[in-house]
């Protein structure tokens, strides 16, 4: 099916609010936008079948887990060209949470997330940068995350 799907009101409050908390019922979320329980059902089938809603995922405090050390890593690839294959290569690090093939300074864009400075200089030393295609990389050690949201696909009007 295709994404080109034509999305009313209703679809956008949906997706806003099961972005916020994908936990709510289809019963709770019909009372809150006033429709039933059983046209939440349909309209989420509707955006999953489409690929617009391509899952629900569990919110986890990494720092609880003993995950201290974030990094965004700036690389840049000997060839532009060379993109698909070292992205398939960083696809193997699990650390690596996040990959963007960027404009600007750099190459590709990478969230990396550690233990430790030690798991983070064995990523960088031992991993990334033994792939082929990488010339190098420049590394952003976070030192506090202030917020990190979804983004407001709808927004009432005024």
């Amino acid at each position: 099916m295709s994404n080109k799907l034509n999305l009313d009101k209703l679809d956008f409050q949906i997706i806003q609010a099961m972005a916020e908390n994908a936990e709510i019922s289809y019963a709770d979320l019909g009372k809150k936008l006033f429709v039933s329980g059983g046209t939440i059902h349909v309209r989420i089938k509707k955006l999953q079948e489409s690929g617009i809603v391509t899952g629900t995922r569990l919110t986890v405090d990494i720092k609880s887990l003993g995950f201290d050390v974030i990094t965004f890593v700036g690389i840049y690839l000997q060839k532009s060209s060379m993109y698909e294959d070292v992205a398939k290569e960083l696809k193997k690090i699990p650390q690596i949470v996040r990959l963007n093939y960027t404009t600007g300074n750099y190459s590709m864009f990478a969230e990396i997330v550690c233990k430790n400075i030690q798991q983070l200089k064995h990523v960088l030393h031992d991993k990334l940068q033994n792939i082929k295609g990488i010339e190098r990389t420049e590394t952003l050690i976070s030192l506090e995350e202030s917020f990190n949201r979804n983004v407001q696909v709808f927004e009432e009007e005024i």
